[in-house]
């Protein structure tokens, strides 16, 4: 089709080609000679020559054009018969070569086919040798099993006679046994038995003695590193602080800006923070002191802020112990959760971190709480891992055995208040024991608990670890024991533990039974009266009646 159309295409381009114009007869009028016509008279145009009239032959043109078309599409199908000519030359030679390609192929696959059955023959040849070698091996395996069972059957059955004869003569010996010992089989058996049990109990009594000594000095030896230990793994540096602060002066003159007129600066500072000021120390210094070191650091601080900033008056004096209180609130709460993460713990209530915080600001004997709280912690974790103890027990009891010594109550000892506020959070009863049981004030309930005192009086009691005025202290238990001395019931009375004790023993002819509840609230009424003392003192009244007989 595509060939015909482009011959119909052809034809079409030769007849244009051929095709000639028609002669036109009417001359070209120009614009200028229509103006020339009306400017010049009629009588004056010259003479149109007529153009010479041409025939031409239609039919003659057509032929030759024929003829012409005819000789062109002649061309045109031999230039299309000598392309398909190649073409199937072209496709004639691919064949060949395709033909020759597959046949290489198929010799190619053919020998690999060869090869690889041949293979494979030679391996089912070789298995098949391999195969019939063990068959030979097993056959020869069962004979000789046949024989060996025969071996041993007889062997079995001559096992069975032995035994046997042996039965027979074993119960003639015990017949002749009994007859000789006088007592029957059973009796000598459990006579036997006793014998060997009371050897055994004898040894079991000495390897156990034995045992015991060995884990004693084992077991003091192994406490003695676990202390050590843990006490060099705790050790904290720190420096011991007392109940007073001092403020440096730029001058002497501002001695006067603190007093103010008539000294109202110092009465409504004294007044606001509840510290004492002293100004005559020193030239250039000025000493707080109060026994709330919270109170004191508020103090310390406002003081510098009001020296620095030169406007010390009533009303900036109040505004600057304010601020100075939030911002402390602030301090003391990041310093309570750094200290709970310093030791890992990391989901208590902001409530109990703002608590811990105000360790910062509380001594005993000199001992900064924190320091001594991070401290114990540490030794107590390591007895816990050391021991295989309750790690988060340990750890939380350690860290809040003193947070009643920081609670805005003031009713009771630093024991029972950080008991209340255990259980007002909510925390563990093992956590809650060890804040109860860290001063021996009740029964230890497991060994979490030992760890956690034992822990407190290494941190507390270690050599340098607190400051303590022994002076004081004597003077403390010596009037103590005067309180308890001075009434006529008494025999003898005796401070212990520290002074948070006083054991008094009475006169039995001298006293009754009911005098020892009425004297011990004496006496707790007037050492509440007449002493200062922290924590608290137990006052244990004893009245026996002792009969003594001698037999001559």
């Amino acid at each position: 089709m595509t060939f015909v159309n482009n011959l119909s295409t052809l034809f079409a381009n030769q007849g244009k080609r051929l095709r000639a114009p028609r002669p036109t007869n009417r001359p070209k009028k120009s614009a200028d000679t229509g103006r020339n016509n009306q400017k010049k008279p009629t009588n004056q145009a010259k003479p149109v020559p007529a153009a010479p009239k041409i025939e031409i032959n239609y039919e003659q043109l057509k032929k030759d054009a024929e003829t012409r078309a005819q000789a062109q599409a002649q061309r045109v199908i031999d230039q299309a018969n000598n392309q398909a000519r190649s073409i199937v030359r072209e496709a004639q030679a691919q064949a060949k070569e395709t033909i020759v390609e597959a046949k290489a192929e198929a010799l190619s696959i053919r020998s690999k086919a060869d090869s690889e059955s041949q293979k494979i023959l030679r391996q089912a040849e070789e298995q098949q040798r391999t195969l019939t070698q063990k068959i030979e091996r097993i056959d020869q395996r069962l004979s000789q099993m046949d024989q060996k069972e025969a071996i041993l059957e007889a062997e079995k059955n001559k096992l069975i006679d032995l035994q046997t004869q042996v039965e027979q003569t074993k119960k003639n010996v015990l017949g002749r046994l009994e007859e000789l010992a006088g007592m029957t089989k059973d009796e000598a058996r459990e006579y036997l038995l006793d014998q060997t049990r009371h050897r055994a109990t004898q040894d079991m009594a000495q390897i156990i003695r034995q045992k015991e000594e060995e884990m004693q000095a084992e077991a003091d030896t192994k406490a003695k590193e676990i202390l050590i230990d843990a006490m060099k793994y705790g050790a904290t540096d720190y420096v011991a602080e007392y109940t007073m602060s001092t403020v440096n002066l730029p001058s002497e003159d501002a001695k006067g800006k603190i007093i103010g007129k008539n000294g109202r600066n110092i009465h409504t500072f004294e007044r606001v923070t509840g510290v004492d000021v002293d100004l005559d120390s020193s030239p250039t210094e000025v000493k707080l002191s109060c026994f709330d070191p919270i109170r004191r650091e508020v103090a310390k601080l406002s003081l510098e802020k009001l020296i620095k900033d030169g406007r010390v008056q009533p009303s900036r004096i109040e505004e600057i112990v304010a601020k100075t209180r939030k911002e402390l609130d602030k301090v003391m709460f990041e310093e309570g959760k750094n200290l709970c993460h310093a030791v890992g713990v990391y989901n208590l209530p902001n409530e109990l971190m703002q608590l811990l915080g105000r360790f910062k600001y509380r001594f005993s004997y000199g001992q900064n709480l924190i320091s001594h709280t991070l401290e114990e912690t540490k030794i107590g974790i390591k007895i816990a891992h050391e021991l295989g103890l309750n790690v988060n027990i340990v750890k939380l009891g350690c860290l809040l055995h003193d947070i009643g010594k920081v609670s805005d109550e003031v009713d009771g000892s630093h024991v029972e208040l950080g008991v209340r506020i255990a259980k007002k959070y909510n925390l563990p009863q093992g956590v809650i024991d060890c804040i109860a049981q860290h001063h021996e004030d009740e029964p230890f309930t497991g060994p979490e608990q030992i760890a956690v005192y034992i822990a407190d009086a290494i941190s507390g009691a270690r050599p340098g670890a607190r400051y303590e005025n022994y002076d004081e202290y004597v003077q403390r238990l010596q009037k103590l024991e005067k309180i308890a001395n001075e009434h006529k019931e008494v025999s003898k009375s005796y401070a212990i533990q520290a002074g948070r004790e006083i054991r008094v023993i009475l006169e039995p002819k001298q006293s009754k039974d009911d005098d020892v509840v009425v004297l011990a609230d004496r006496i707790r009424d007037e050492i509440k009266a007449q002493l200062t003392f922290p924590g608290t003192v137990t006052v244990t009244v004893i009245r026996e009646t002792r009969g003594q007989a001698v037999a001559k």
